[in-house]
């Protein structure tokens, strides 16, 4: 039977009482949010921890700010439930939407957070691609103030970031999304059911006419952090998309992929589907680009 360790518990009811107890006990303590990865964690052995600062009901750090030419705000303890069916979202940022959507069951949705999505650090997780590919921002605060770094760099590794101790992640910010621009997001799994995503990806493309302006691909679950393309926006910038640069950005996503072999999928299979994941979200980016 799985038994959690002994821990102190500490329910602070603001921000400024979350940030005094994250100074204080600083690498004593966890901090959690929807809990669906910490707990299984803990009951799996996998961590240890002396306290849990449970921050999830704090209303400082939820909801969904959403105003026309501003971008997005999305606080850091936001259920990942509340992404997936927010209407603002699904309308300038429905790559992050749809990617919510397919992260485990109703039930999970309904507790999980994108903070701990991406503080979790998982190589698989579902939000951090589309985070990467929209630009987006996380704001980690702490008594001594704010301060931002992109998504991309604030994942450092297989449940690795830059979170310091006293830091908790507040907010996510999201920039405009450009004109004539569109993403589009993807995963492949082993089978139509509740399970971590063998790979994922985001493709963000700006079009200026017909010719693409700028892209990014951003690929999940084949490396340690999420892996932004170099290849693929050296091969399409300034160019109409044809067929035949569809299949040279598969090939060029799967010569930069890394992938390795585990119980979900070998890194063979993963290679195979990422070159499919990046033709077909390729061409979705940029037709819905063209009606943008």
């Amino acid at each position: 039977m799985n038994i959690l360790c002994e821990f102190d518990y500490y329910a602070p009811k603001t921000k400024s009482e979350a940030l005094e107890l994250a100074e204080k006990l600083g690498t004593k303590a966890k901090l959690m949010a929807g809990g669906t990865d910490l707990i299984i964690q803990l009951k799996e052995s996998m961590i240890t921890t002396e306290a849990i600062i449970d921050i999830g009901s704090l209303e400082e750090l939820r909801g969904i700010k959403c105003e026309a030419g501003k971008g997005a705000e999305i606080g850091a303890c936001t259920t990942i439930a509340e992404i997936e069916f927010s209407k603002d979202l699904k309308a300038k940022y429905g790559a992050l939407a749809y990617a919510a959507g397919e992260l485990g069951g109703a039930s999970v949705r309904m507790a999980a957070t994108i903070g701990g999505n991406c503080c979790h650090s998982s190589p698989a997780a579902e939000t951090p691609a589309s985070l990467v590919a929209y630009g987006a921002k996380v704001v980690l605060s702490s008594k001594k103030g704010d301060r931002e770094l992109p998504v991309e760099d604030f994942i450092t590794g297989n449940r690795k970031n830059e979170l310091q101790p006293g830091e908790i992640a507040t907010k996510f910010i999201l920039p405009e999304p450009a004109p004539k621009s569109a993403c589009k997001y993807g995963y492949i799994g082993l089978r139509n059911a509740m399970e971590i995503d063998a790979a994922n990806m985001a493709v963000n493309i700006t079009l200026d006419g017909d010719k693409i302006k700028d892209v990014k691909l951003v690929m999940g679950s084949v490396y340690l952090r999420p892996l932004i393309s170099e290849a693929v926006p050296a091969l399409l910038k300034g160019q109409v998309l044809t067929e035949e640069l569809i299949q040279k950005v598969g090939e060029a996503a799967q010569s930069e992929a890394k992938p390795i072999t585990d119980v979900r999928a070998s890194a063979e299979y993963r290679k195979d589907v990422i070159g499919a994941l990046a033709r077909r979200l390729t061409k979705e980016a940029y037709e819905a680009a063209k009606g943008a």
